[in-house]
């Protein structure tokens, strides 16, 4: 089976040159899971990661597509998304008309009419050999996904709806697959199908362990370790004494610091910078623990700060 041809082929503004950025944080565990990911990757498997918001899955997914070294077809998972917005579609009917009059007793016309596809991102990266990315795919409805089916498995893309040339698309031997996605408890979000599952290599993502979390910290938020240490203790704290109910991000870890940075604040109980900074960020997730139809984000997240940066040393999580 041969490739069809297609007057289209990929727009500067479809596709990313990937390099390895110099800020993302590589500590042990980090590049564990990058060897892991490129290892499955380059035996030609696709690959899934899963986890909550928050714990770096699209950064990771960049980071290791860069390392790849293969040109990168970014896809947003969505409710309105469907096949055609995944594959392509016909762009209608193109017509063509030329009058040759040069005998001037003499008119010659001709008429040309054809059908013209418009090729979609999953399709160039199929055709070119390109990376796809498809970021948090199970935002998008199960059926939308579908052509991923034959893709991954037989190396096959249906083009059903072409009307002109070949209905199929052999695959490129190096094109490649990286899908995030959050759990399916998460709003917005839906139920893979068991036979995509099937045909891809999932890492579970959780977030960092506690140097991680703090290089990120000092490198995304541009601040030195003595801040960004106490702020993640505190974000730890906070997951721990909940027990996964509430779970503070490195977002908001960075959010914190940036605020202490840009003010010229200190992370010290009596700094009001500092607390307010904690509060503000901190009170998305206990927005929902109430007492006597009150919110205790204020006391819970002050009892916690307080906890933190009572402490002379910080302790590990």
């Amino acid at each position: 089976m041969t490739a069809p041809s297609s007057p289209h082929t990929a727009r500067d503004s479809e596709v990313l040159h990937l390099e390895p950025s110099p800020s993302f944080i590589v500590t042990p565990e980090v590049d564990s899971l990058t060897q892991r990911a490129l290892t499955y990757l380059r035996a030609g498997m696709a690959l899934h990661f899963a986890g909550p918001p928050g714990v770096g899955k699209t950064r990771l997914s960049f980071h290791v597509a860069a390392l790849l070294g293969s040109p990168v077809v970014l896809l947003h998972g969505d409710y309105e998304l469907s096949t055609s917005d995944l594959v392509g579609r016909d762009g209608g009917i193109q017509r063509s008309k030329i009058v040759d009059n040069y005998i001037h007793s003499v008119t010659k016309v001709k008429e040309e009419i054809r059908s013209e596809w418009i090729d979609n991102r999953l399709t160039l990266a199929c055709l070119h050999g390109y990376t796809l990315i498809y970021d948090e795919f199970n935002r998008s409805r199960a059926e939308a996904n579908n052509p991923l089916l034959s893709v991954l498995s037989e190396g096959i893309l249906s083009l059903p709806r072409r009307r002109k040339g070949p209905a199929y698309l052999r695959v490129h031997p190096d094109f490649r697959a990286i899908l995030t996605s959050n759990p399916e408890e998460y709003a917005g979000v839906h139920k893979a199908q068991d036979a995509l599952l099937d045909r891809v290599i999932t890492l579970h993502l959780d977030h960092y362990d506690r140097d991680t979390e703090v290089a990120i910290v000092v490198s995304r938020a541009e601040v030195e370790e003595t801040i960004a240490a106490p702020i993640v203790d505190i974000i730890r704290a906070l997951r721990a004494e909940n027990e996964g109910a509430v779970r503070p991000t490195i977002r908001a870890a960075i959010a914190i610091a940036r605020a202490v940075a840009v003010a010229g604040a200190s992370t010290t109980a009596d700094d009001p910078v500092f607390r307010w900074a904690c509060r503000d960020v901190l009170s998305r997730d206990y927005a929902r623990i109430t007492h006597n139809g009150r919110t205790v984000a204020p006391t819970i997240i002050d009892d916690v700060v307080l906890d933190v940066v009572g402490r002379r040393r910080w302790g590990r999580r």
